[in-house]
Formats: C-alpha cells, structure tokens, sequence
C-alpha cells in the first residue's frame, strides 16, 4: 500500500493502542484546523484520521497489516452504523479536552428511583404532643417475579447486535475537514447496550410494577404545618430494581376550634360581661392538657391578656412548651331593662361617673408615622 500509517502517526508496527491513541492526539491538537488555518494542514489532517481509523480498530488493522485496504473495503467509510469506523468527535475531544470527551460507553439499566411526597393531616393535639400514624403509599416497588431484572424468568438480557454492547452507533460522514464520525444511542437497544428478547411478563421488562404499602409514621411532637419527615428508601423503587428514593410526608395541621397556633403558643378569646371583668370570676378553659380554671381578676380591662405558662405546643428542637394566652373581651350590655338602667345610674352616681370628661389621647399611630417619629428623635 503506498500509505504507512504506522509512520503517519509516528509510531512503530507493534505499538499498542494506548500509545496509538497518545500519538493521533497529539497529532490532532497541532493539525486540526480550528488551531492551524494553514490550508496545506488540511491533507495533513486527513492522513492522520485515516491512520487513526484503520489502527484503532483491531479488524481493520489486521486487514492493513495482511496487505488489504479496510478503507475502500466500505467505500472509503462513507456512512453505515456498527463497530466499523474507529475515529470520530469523541476521538477529537479526547485530542483536546482529555479522557473526558471520550466514548459515554452503556448506561446502567439500574437507576435510583424519584422521591415521592403525601400529604398527611393531623389535629393540633398531635402537633402538640406526637403522635403515630399509618399511612397507605402508592409506589413503584421491585417486581417479584424476575427480582428486577425485566427478563421473564429463565431468560437474561443478550448484547445487542446493533451496537455490539457498546449502547452507541456511529455514523462517519465527509466533510471539508475530512471524514467526521458522529455518535448516538443505539436505537436498538435505546443505549444500554444489551437487549430484552424475552420481557417479564409481570413488569414488561421494567424490573419494578406498582403496589399499595401500609407505612407507619412517627409524628415527632412539635411539628408545625408544612413541616416534612423524610423516609429514607421508602420512595419509588428505581428503573431495573435500582435504589428507592425517599418519601417525604407533609404535615398539614388541621384548624382548631377554640385555639389559633402562633408558633409555639396557643391564643384564645373568652368574652365576659362587664360585671363578672370588674368583680373577678373564673372561667373553665379546655386546654390541651384538660379542663382548667382562668382566673379573671377583679377589674380586668378589655384586651388584657392572660398567661398559662408551658400550656402551649412541645418545641421541637429543645425541652419545653410554648404558654397558651387568654385574651379577655369585656362585652358592654346594649339593652337594658328599667330596672337595670336605674341600678348602673346608681352605680354611676356612687362613682361620680353621670357626667365623665373622659380622657382624650392621640389616634393609633402607623408603621410609617412611628417610623417617622423614631427618625426625628420623638
């Protein structure tokens, strides 16, 4: 043959394919046109590739090293699918970015399977307290029947013969540069290199179907509305019977009838009469922790605010509980029979209250006139 690859590249007739491949590099990082415009490179590039083609590749080699041309064999590599053409881009990457732009090679029929999220809702005595609970999850979760494979079961998956196991196809095209190889997923086997003829007949060669679990969850006390509680391995089982992701459950906390959850502490109001505020009383309260008395105190305004310390919410970091807070409405009557209407008109009359100045004090400031004062020094 009147080309020497051997001596195109540099490199001697037993030379292995490592230092065939260091040598096509190097050569392609001085050659390549985008680095050396020179159009006398061009052919220069174009020998290279061909030396690259046919010694990189043991079929063609062997062919080369008997006397015969393996390029005109296919037409001078003009186009077709297979193991045939041995350089291509991931070849150029290599000559300029490393190892990295090299072949992808198979991907794994194993994967890690998707996070899964439910819902689940709790009173605020479990909030407060803890609490366990079953739920149901629909999930993927591994086939039984073929243990994740997808091959029914006495049969495996086989290499596929389109790609030869490699997952990719290449395709080599001409081009001012010379001849340029592309590859792509083998769409015979979608890139995982092997194929299967035979699919379970339970998962459709999926390695996973999908189930109802029961799941028991621990409440930790102290949790608030949107809080979430990872389950670790309990999402979906992957794609081939990989590795489960995790399943995050989501607390929503149901709406309180007498109470209103302010982080850790609890509010309520408890309207009374205006005499049973100015005489004193007590009031049973139901709190979390059971039935119990508020003590209203003799003279108690309207929106005082009266504190049941450690009767609130368990913190969930750290000891303790939040207070729960009472806020005291006083009701003014708005109908008064004679009789009543005569014994307040006493009862101002002892206070000396018939005729009241009363006492004027400036209108509710806003944030902005507050902010106003706090900056002029008021």
């Amino acid at each position: 043959m009147a080309t020497d690859y051997y001596a195109v590249l540099g490199v001697r007739r037993d030379a292995g394919q490592d230092e065939i491949k260091k040598a096509f590099r190097r050569l392609a990082r001085e050659l390549h046109p985008d680095v050396n415009p020179d159009p006398k490179t061009q052919e220069r590039f174009k020998e290279i590739n061909a030396a690259y083609e046919v010694l990189s590749d043991p079929s063609k080699r062997q062919m080369y090293d008997l006397g015969g041309d393996p390029l005109s064999s296919n037409g001078g590599a003009a186009g077709g699918f297979g193991q045939g053409a041995g350089f291509g881009f991931s070849d150029i990457m290599d000559a300029f970015f490393g190892a990295a732009g090299g072949s992808r090679g198979p991907r794994s029929r194993t994967r890690r399977g998707q996070d899964a999220m439910i819902r689940i809702d709790i009173s605020l005595e479990e909030a407060a307290f803890g609490t366990t609970k079953d739920i149901q999850v629909d999930t993927a979760v591994i086939c039984t029947t073929c243990n994740g494979e997808g091959a029914a079961p006495g049969t495996s998956a086989q290499t596929c013969d389109m790609c030869r196991g490699r997952g990719e196809v290449s395709q080599v095209t001409r081009s001012f540069l010379g001849q340029v190889m592309t590859s792509r997923p083998c769409p015979q086997c979608q890139g995982f290199g092997t194929v299967v003829p035979n699919p379970c007949p339970e998962c459709a060669g999926d390695g996973r179907v999908r189930a109802r679990r029961t799941l028991t969850v621990k409440i930790p006390a102290g949790v608030d509305n949107g809080t979430r509680i990872q389950l670790a391995g309990e999402g979906e089982v992957g794609p081939g019977g990989g590795p489960a992701g995790d399943l995050y459950v989501e607390v929503s906390e149901n709406a309180h009838p007498i109470f209103q959850r302010r982080g850790d502490d609890l509010h309520c109001t408890v309207t009374l009469p205006m005499t049973a505020a100015a005489l004193g009383t007590k009031v049973p309260l139901e709190t979390l922790d059971g039935l119990e008395e508020v003590d209203i105190r003799p003279g108690t305004q309207s929106g005082q605010s009266i504190p049941l310390h450690n009767r609130g919410i368990t913190h969930l970091r750290g000891g303790g509980r939040g207070d729960l807070i009472v806020h005291v409405e006083v009701q003014t009557p708005n109908k008064l029979d004679a009789e009543q209407e005569e014994l307040l008109r006493r009862l101002a009359k002892l206070r000396g209250e018939e005729r009241p100045s009363g006492h004027f004090a400036p209108g509710q400031q806003g944030l902005f006139s507050r902010l106003k004062d706090a900056f002029n020094g008021r």
